[in-house]
């Protein structure tokens, strides 16, 4: 009897599989979420479906094999063990973020779905057990966003004319000002958009929403984007892309939260120092998105010194181990 190729690999939490010499096979997201894990560093856990699903996905038709399925859903289980949290459970959800990570980098090749696990029965426990519902509605309008737009391709435009409508009806000017009610609404609005132009109402079941996120990175690796890209950059088809499931780090879940980016020296000169921005109370994209005003990595020493202590001795740790200057996205769950 041949040995099942293995498909997925397990990151962080004392149990890594996967190292950064593995780049080909869990792409270079997945190859250094694996080493910082196994350095100690605080990476939430997740796990890698290789770069070999990819292109299996492409011999099979665009189908997930019954095969690479079932090692997938055995590491959901892993996931929910590891973590003590189980996807759609009531009283103690997972919530994923679920990114491509091409072996070769490939910007912007597929944008991050963040929040997957999210639905009516989860979203009201979060409201209830943060104290905090207005997090839990803005997390959940912008997961049936980025689903609708990176998954089933329904345009970004559609649901950001409603955001500005509901903003007008307010009579304010940004997104942070929308008040709990107001978020539930708009992910009302934007269900019903999803079904206008799907056909179908938005899942509900969370491993009926990962299937299909896992297949869209997959489809991203043939989109126009990423096929000039490649053609530009001499990257061969062949490669494919892996996937990364990870558990979700809020960085919007309160004011002691917050996501920036930064070098761990100046870009321009080398010289050590910490450069880049941060958000309080702000998820992924918001740094660079541009629709608030980040604050420069420096000023995190007095809004956060505890925080920034701990940061510092990150990036020493990653300079140290990588020997190189690192360039980093982080983000700061209550403090």
């Amino acid at each position: 009897m041949p040995e099942t190729t293995k498909y997925v690999y397990f990151f962080g939490a004392g149990k890594t599989e996967g190292n950064a010499d593995m780049r080909n096979l869990l792409g270079g997201k997945g190859a250094n979420l694996a080493e910082m894990a196994s350095l100690g560093l605080p990476v939430p856990q997740g796990f890698t479906i290789t770069t070999e699903a990819c292109t299996r996905y492409y011999d099979d038709g665009k189908t997930i094999g019954e095969d690479i399925q079932k090692q997938i859903d055995e590491y959901v289980a892993r996931l929910e063990e590891s973590c003590g949290k189980k996807f759609g459970d009531a009283k103690n959800p997972l919530l994923d973020s679920v990114r491509s990570g091409a072996r070769a980098s490939m910007p912007g090749m597929m944008d991050t779905i963040l929040n997957l696990g999210l639905n009516e029965t989860v979203v009201q426990s979060l409201a209830e057990q943060s104290g905090n519902p207005r997090w839990a509605w803005d997390c959940y309008r912008r997961f049936i966003q980025m689903f609708s737009d990176v998954v089933m391709e329904v345009g970004k435009k559609y649901f950001e004319k409603l955001i500005d409508e509901m903003k007008a009806k307010k009579g304010v000017t940004q997104d942070v000002e929308l008040t709990a009610d107001d978020l539930k609404e708009l992910a009302s609005q934007f269900k019903a958009e999803y079904r206008e132009k799907i056909g179908q109402d938005f899942p509900t079941d969370p491993k009926v929403q990962l299937a299909e996120a896992i297949k869209a990175v997959f489809r991203s690796w043939d989109n126009p984007r990423a096929n000039v890209y490649r053609r530009d950059n001499d990257i061969p088809y062949s490669w494919g892309t892996a996937v990364n499931v990870q558990m979700m780090a809020f960085g919007n879940l309160n004011d002691q939260s917050g996501t920036g980016v930064a070098f761990t020296r100046d870009p321009a000169t080398g010289e050590k120092k910490l450069m880049g921005e941060f958000l309080m109370n702000a998820q992924g994209e918001d740094v660079v998105a541009g629709v608030r005003t980040p604050m420069p990595i420096a000023k995190m020493a007095e809004v956060m010194p505890d925080v920034f202590a701990q940061f510092q001795k990150i990036c020493a740790t990653l300079e140290g181990h990588y020997r190189d200057m690192q360039d980093m996205e982080f983000t700061i769950e209550n403090k």
